[in-house]
């Protein structure tokens, strides 16, 4: 699982958008494909926000032969952002990661500075770190850690359980040979009473 880009975009009207700030993890790939993936990641993301309608969430699979997801939200205001990432990667956390991208994009720009802004030249350091945190969805999502810490907590479960079975086979023989041996016990004692019966003097 692991993200390969963040852009935060801007969309004026039906279909103008410019992209205002970028950032890719491109360390999964060779050097020399790197730069013919980031031009297509790039092209990806402005092509599907400028086919998604305003107030619209939606993942749409990128060409096969990067093998990724395009995940894109465009908010009511215009302000919209991509995540791309490959196909392995949940979509709920993706989604949560779009909302909180553009949260804090609206922090450091406010909305009436966005028609003045041109393409790439927005600068917040804080979506490269996003970008970097997000690589691991489980330690990044708290629900994604819980449900880490529920199938920990189940295969423990699982491994405890098989443990306490296998035991039970082995007391259930215990118990079997004890049985065996009680009546054996029993066998000898009956024995034991009949021959030391002989050798009471009266």
């Amino acid at each position: 699982m692991k993200l390969l880009a963040i852009f935060v975009l801007h969309k004026e009207g039906d279909r103008k958008v410019k992209i205002l700030q970028d950032e890719f993890n491109l360390e999964s790939f060779g050097y020399f494909e790197r730069r013919s993936v980031q031009p297509l990641l790039v092209f990806s993301a402005r092509t599907v926000t400028e086919r998604t309608a305003v107030n619209t969430r939606q993942s749409v699979e990128a060409d096969q032969n990067v093998n990724a997801m395009v995940h894109v939200y465009v908010r009511p205001d215009g302000l919209a952002s991509v995540i791309i990432s490959d196909n392995e990667y949940p979509q709920r956390v993706a989604h949560t990661l779009l909302s909180k991208v553009m949260d804090d994009f609206t922090n450091a720009y406010p909305p009436s500075t966005w028609a003045g802004l041109g393409e790439q030249t927005v600068k917040m350091p804080s979506l490269g770190e996003t970008l970097r945190k997000y690589q691991n969805p489980q330690e990044a999502d708290p629900l994604m850690r819980l449900q880490k810490d529920l199938d920990d907590t189940k295969d423990i479960l699982k491994n405890t359980l098989v443990n306490v079975l296998e035991r039970g086979e082995k007391i259930d023989d215990l118990v079997a040979r004890s049985n065996d041996l009680s009546f054996e016990a029993k066998a000898f004692y009956k024995t034991a009473r009949k021959t030391n019966r002989c050798c009471t003097l009266f």
